[in-house]
């Protein structure tokens, strides 16, 4: 398995080759804990995402991707923000494809399941919201899960 490099603002970063619409949806659920992921290909903690398959919704593409990341079902209630900062750039190592950044960051809540693994997720907690930013991860991940903790009325376009 290939690694997640994060690159941000770096003169020293490969040129981007690919624009891929992706999709990360903040789960919460009834105690207000927010269910957050540890990555296999970084080790940093995120919130469920991936890319939008051909065919599928947004909408879909996150509940899709919160269950095969955490077993969590959940449905959508929410936008947070569109992030395609393209000072972002994602190089996965394993097919050296070198994504500029294009994020849309759902809400969403949980419906059912049970937290488990998966091949990109080595661990799976529900976390309290005062515990979220004491966690190592990326600094686009930082941004959003604070744009979405501070309760902004209006999405976020960056």
């Amino acid at each position: 398995m290939g690694r997640r490099i994060d690159y941000y603002d770096d003169p020293d970063a490969p040129e981007p080759n690919s624009l891929v619409p992706s999709v990360n949806v903040v789960v919460e659920n009834d105690a207000g804990e927010i269910l957050m992921i540890r990555r296999t290909d970084n080790d940093n903690w995120a919130v469920p995402g991936g890319a939008i398959d051909l065919g599928e919704s947004v909408a879909q593409a996150a509940v899709r991707e919160a269950k095969e990341e955490t077993g969590i079902d959940c449905e959508i209630t929410g936008l947070v923000g569109i992030y395609s900062d393209p000072k972002h750039l994602i190089h996965y190592t394993s097919n050296d494809e070198v994504r500029q950044e294009f994020s849309i960051l759902l809400t969403g809540r949980a419906i059912g399941g049970s937290p488990q693994t998966s091949d990109e997720s080595r661990d799976v907690q529900w976390i309290p919201r005062a515990e979220i930013t004491n966690r190592q991860m990326d600094r686009s991940m930082r941004l959003r899960l604070g744009d979405y903790l501070t309760d902004v009325r209006k999405p976020v376009v960056n």
